[in-house]
């Protein structure tokens, strides 16, 4: 799998690549393959390899922001801490909710058992997390949703799909009926972040086969581009 490959945005300071599902951005525990073995391959011609400027969930695909040099990773960072990052999903929900759309304001906050490990839930001292939704298409009893994230929390969207929609995201291991085999089916489609001079970085990420394969056809709403 040459990453190189999958490249969506480029220029001078920043990379936005499609990653794919099952990759995994931090290194895990059991030292298997994770985005780091592949910065060296996604230098283009610079010294440093690039460095993420924020995380997808293992099973997650699609756009991927990196930072070409130390400033710019502070700028993008700073932009996604300031909501200044306009952040667009596609995911495939085990069920299929009665409204067409709306908003899912529900805080979240990390608990952890022996029993069960970590998770997140819904907690009303926790971080405020906010979620747009749009219901796009339903295939056997499945719905095809489009998300718009206000908030960037870990597993944000999984758990607001759970405990704000009735239905976990089809394939979910942790807040859904998925098994260890099977991968929660979510996929960052778009990403743009603005800057001040320069144009601003809009990268979309293609149509997941997974989610075709599920019957899905390609949504309208991202035009999925290579550049």
């Amino acid at each position: 799998m040459l990453l190189s490959d999958r490249v969506l945005f480029l220029d001078g300071e920043a990379l936005v690549i499609d990653k794919p599902a099952g990759l995994p951005v931090d290194a895990p525990r059991d030292g298997s393959l994770s985005l780091e073995n592949h910065l060296d391959s996604l230098r283009f011609g610079f010294k440093r390899w690039p460095l993420p400027v924020h995380r997808l969930d293992r099973d997650t695909s699609g756009c991927l922001l990196l930072a070409r040099n130390p400033k710019a990773h502070g700028r993008f960072t700073r932009a996604f801490e300031e909501r200044a990052v306009e952040k667009q999903y596609l995911a495939i929900l085990d069920g299929v909710p009665t409204e067409g759309g709306g908003t899912i304001d529900l805080p979240l906050a990390k608990t952890s058992t022996a029993e069960a490990g970590w998770r997140m839930v819904v907690d009303p001292a926790g971080k405020p997390s906010v979620s747009h939704w749009e219901k796009l298409a339903v295939v056997d009893g499945r719905a095809l949703l489009r998300f718009r994230p206000e908030t960037g929390r870990t597993h944000q969207l999984r758990v607001h799909a759970l405990e704000g929609l009735g239905f976990p995201l089809a394939g979910d291991p942790v807040y859904g009926r998925g098994g260890a085999k099977d991968r929660t089916l979510l996929h960052a489609e778009r990403l743009v972040v603005k800057r001040d001079v320069k144009p601003s970085i809009i990268a979309e990420a293609p149509f997941p086969d997974a989610f075709a394969a599920m019957g899905f056809a390609v949504p309208e709403g991202a035009a999925p581009t290579r550049g």
